[in-house]
């Protein structure tokens, strides 16, 4: 059999020799290039390991304040927790023992303080004949324990003075209801005839309830027993109405009812006196409050006896203004 060479030896060394020649250089230019870069690696690295050093410097501050943030967050954590904790106790501890009464001795320490009221009223009935009319009010205590000193002053024209005082002792009884004990004393001046006067003066026992009353009425309930069968009962009511912040009206309704009287100058039994109406009164501040009033009143007059004639019923509208204090 007949071998063809298709190449010849002299072709097959020269090919050789060139991929030879081919690689040498690649791998002296990659040795070059190397060389060459070798300094921006090492650059590099330095850099880098400087970079690594901050890190490695500054890490600690940052685990530090991230360990703190965490510790601040689990302790605020177990603090709202602990006072979830408690609160869920309180509720748990109150459902199951009983409720008592609120001690308003805990709530304002039991301190003592005083409250005086100065009201003094110019009053107008229809035939034009005026009447000066005072009151004055003084309680001092705490909220448990108080004592009440009331004065009622009328002087109408051209007569003397009726003069009406209390001295109560006042006990809590409740969240809105105080319970009253004390005295009152009485003096009536008496028109006998036109030259003659005199002056009846009594001294009756009082038992009664102070008080806010259901739809917010501050209510004064009073029964007397004194000498001579007295026997009578009082109320006396009121509720204010804010129109502004500085305008507020008050209606307001007190009464009299005698339920039994034998002195010399005996009023008659049933409704004695009763007196209804409205007042509106500007604050110029919580101690200064000037005010316009308008009121119908219903009196019933004396029983006849011995020392006196009967008196008529009497009725009339009353026009009033007046200044009233409180410190």
């Amino acid at each position: 059999m007949y071998n063809i060479n298709l190449f010849s030896p002299t072709v097959l060394a020269q090919s050789v020799l060139a991929t030879t020649l081919v690689v040498t250089s690649g791998l002296s230019q990659a040795n070059l290039s190397a060389q060459a870069q070798m300094p921006i690696m090492l650059d590099q690295q330095h850099s880098h390991h400087n970079m690594m050093d901050m890190e490695s410097v500054s890490e600690p501050k940052a685990v530090m304040s991230a360990d703190m943030a965490m510790s601040e967050h689990s302790s605020s954590y177990n603090q709202v927790t602990h006072q979830q904790g408690k609160s869920d106790s309180l509720q748990h501890s109150d459902e199951q023992m009983p409720h008592e009464g609120h001690d308003h001795r805990k709530e304002h320490g039991a301190q003592v303080y005083a409250v005086t009221t100065l009201d003094s009223q110019w009053q107008l009935n229809n035939d034009d004949q005026a009447m000066w009319k005072t009151e004055f009010e003084t309680k001092i205590g705490t909220d448990e324990n108080k004592v009440f000193f009331k004065l009622h002053a009328d002087k109408a024209e051209s007569e003397d003075l009726d003069l009406e005082a209390k001295l109560l002792y006042s006990r809590m009884i409740s969240d809105f209801w105080d319970a009253q004990v004390g005295v009152q004393y009485r003096a009536e001046k008496v028109q006998l005839n036109a030259q003659n006067k005199d002056t009846e003066e009594n001294l009756d026992a009082v038992f009664g309830l102070h008080g806010l009353a259901p739809y917010f009425f501050e209510t004064d309930a009073y029964f007397y027993v004194g000498a001579d069968q007295y026997a009578a009962f009082s109320l006396e009511t009121e509720r204010d109405l804010l129109l502004m912040q500085k305008l507020i009206l008050k209606s307001y309704l007190d009464l009299t009812v005698i339920f039994s009287d034998e002195s010399k100058y005996a009023q008659k039994t049933g409704l004695s006196r009763a007196t209804a109406g409205l007042e509106a009164r500007y604050e110029i501040s919580k101690k200064v409050m000037p005010y316009l009033g308008i009121a119908y009143e219903y009196s019933q007059g004396h029983a006849e006896n011995l020392w006196q004639a009967k008196a008529p019923s009497d009725q009339a509208w009353l026009y009033g203004a007046g200044i009233r204090f409180k410190f």
